[in-house]
């Protein structure tokens, strides 16, 4: 069914797509904290310099393979190059299916802190507290389910108007209503007394901080902040048009993602600090020390509902890029009815999404390698399959497609020879090296 295939209407609605397929709970809940266990302004410097290089020429390379064959992960590799390659897209597949599966459960918990950020029941300055409601929340077997569910009900409901009715339409509502709420909040951060400590902080590198876990850690962010190795640039990639330019697009959607990632660390660090909260304090920064200083600011209540509505959006726009990987393996290669694959695909990602839930609280007890289902799906897929991913795409563009893919960069672009030959060089020997030491470092071996 390629042949019918949907595309995006314009450019812009291809940029705002793929920004919000980019930009999700880790721009926005996982950058702060990193940053803030890393030092501040040296690791925001060395993340910029590698997303701007690694990660945009990863990006590259994945719209690459998707624009030019206008097919799916499994089905591009297939038509491209055939033998154990298809490998790679199916890898991406299921790599995209494992994450919406837990993705939606931690996104269930945003919805469900807007909730209640808007009745107060979050709002409390004590941490001890705050962290025990959290901890009693995410515990109990019947609440979080309830709202990981009704957040695939949203996916979904996203997927099935298709590719420009749905998923552009929602990018063109979503990701300006996501750069609203972010300068909103940035403004309240920033007019806060002692805020000037955290912006500091973020913006002023110290580079005396900075160690070889720094550079791993501004790597790894580098490459999972732009949805790499997992199909979904590879699927956005296909709705192009065949002459539509690569380049600038890429670059677009790589600003707007380090935008939301600078934005999200202007919001939460200076807060943080004028609140005398330490900024290293992890994922628990989000969800536990981030109510506590709503709690204490005027309008708080106000204030944390915008932001944990943002972090739902941000979750949405990348849940709806994770569902579409899936949906459109069925659709190109099974011929199959979208409607009836979105639908299907939903209730088995439910599936899979509930005891992910219920292996924090009442099925902890049942553990995989040591760790729950979800902390499991989460190590599998960030530390294997998706950096695998992105190291094997490396290889495939560089070294299989080589001048070909130099042809299809250049195609409907206006780029610099000099430039060309720069993405082909990061392409074939920086980006695998890279990825292969956030493979060796996802795996405890350095």
């Amino acid at each position: 069914m390629a042949h019918n295939r949907e595309h995006w209407t314009s450019r812009m609605g291809f940029i705002l797509a793929a920004a919000g397929s980019a930009v999700g709970l880790g721009n926005i809940w996982r950058f702060p904290y990193i940053t803030g266990e890393n030092g501040g302004g040296a690791f925001l410097l060395i993340y910029l310099a590698m997303v701007f290089s690694i990660g945009l020429s990863l990006l590259v390379a994945e719209l690459i393979i998707g624009r030019s064959t206008q097919l799916d992960p499994a089905g591009a590799f297939k038509k491209l190059a055939g033998g154990a390659w298809p490998l790679v897209g199916y890898m991406g597949i299921l790599t995209a299916f494992l994450i919406l599966s837990f993705y939606c459960v931690i996104a269930g918990w945003t919805l469900a802190y807007t909730v209640k950020s808007i009745t107060g029941s979050i709002l409390v300055s004590d941490l001890d507290q705050v962290g025990s409601t959290f901890n009693a929340f995410i515990t109990d077997p019947l609440e979080p389910v309830y709202y990981t569910a009704v957040f695939i009900a949203l996916t979904v409901f996203v997927a099935l108007g298709g590719v420009a009715s749905g998923i552009e339409r929602a990018a063109r509502f979503l990701m300006p209503a996501l750069f609203l709420i972010l300068l909103v909040l940035v403004f309240r951060s920033l007019t806060l007394e002692g805020a000037g400590e955290g912006l500091a902080f973020f913006l002023k590198p110290d580079f005396s901080k900075v160690t070889w876990d720094t550079l791993l850690a501004a790597l790894g962010q580098a490459f999972f902040s732009l949805s790499l190795g997992m199909g979904a640039m590879i699927t956005y990639g296909s709705y192009l048009n065949r002459h539509d330019d690569i380049a600038t697009s890429a670059v677009a959607v790589t600003l707007l993602d380090a935008a939301v990632a600078v934005l999200a660390g202007l919001v939460i660090l200076p807060a943080v600090f004028a609140f005398g909260a330490t900024p290293s304090a992890g994922p628990g920064l989000t969800f536990i020390t981030l109510p506590s200083i709503f709690a204490q600011m005027p309008f708080g209540a106000l204030f944390s509902a915008l932001f944990f509505f943002l972090l739902a959006i941000a979750a949405l726009t990348s849940a709806v890029a994770l569902l579409e990987v899936v949906i459109v393996y069925f659709v190109d290669e099974g011929e199959a009815n979208r409607r009836k694959v979105a639908l299907i695909i939903g209730v088995v990602t439910f599936a899979l999404a509930v005891p992910a839930s219920l292996s924090l609280g009442i099925w902890s007890g049942y553990t995989i390698g040591g760790k729950s289902l979800l902390d499991a799906l989460d190590f599998f897929t960030n530390n294997i399959t998706m950096p695998l991913g992105g190291l094997l795409v490396a290889i495939f563009v560089g070294w299989t497609l080589r001048r070909t893919a130099v042809a299809e960069l250049v195609d409907g672009s206006a780029i610099a020879p000099v430039l060309v030959n720069a993405w082909h060089f990061i392409i074939r020997y920086v980006a695998p090296l890279a990825i292969v030491l956030i493979l060796v470092n996802g795996l405890g071996l350095i």
